[in-house]
């Protein structure tokens, strides 16, 4: 297994916002939510993981493959900022790991069998439920 790759801080664009939502008179003075900004195509990631990572139709994603989490959930700064870099890394990490090729198999002969022949007894069942003619 391969370590899990590590982001260089200075790749990592992170801009203290005020937070939406309730929270009293707090939320209008303390900036307290993150902006985290991640352009993959500037990134030291290796190539293959930036392409999974730009074929990936995930929303947080935008056309010019920078990366934006919003993180908002806690009323400090330091947990918000730790919270959206833990984000970023599941979601590095969620393509990091190239996925295994499909390879296409066959039903054996004696499943193919077993299949048809549940198939035909059934078949007999549904027949046999006709209108009975005299």
């Amino acid at each position: 297994m391969h370590p899990p790759i590590q982001i260089p801080p200075d790749e990592i664009e992170i801009t203290a916002i005020r937070a939406q939502g309730s929270g009293g008179q707090n939320v209008n003075k303390v900036s307290n939510a993150v902006h985290l900004r991640f352009d993959i195509g500037a990134s030291s990631l290796p190539d293959a993981v930036k392409a999974r990572l730009l074929a990936r139709g995930d929303q947080r994603i935008s056309k010019d493959g920078v990366v934006i989490i919003k993180a908002q959930a806690f009323r400090s700064l330091e947990k918000n900022r730790a919270e959206a870099i833990r984000r970023l890394e599941d979601l590095i990490a969620s393509v990091a790991v190239e996925p295994k090729t499909r390879h296409a198999t066959r039903p054996t002969r004696s499943a193919v069998r077993k299949r048809l022949e549940s198939k035909t007894r059934r078949s007999a069942i549904k027949a046999g439920r006709g209108r009975v003619s005299e």
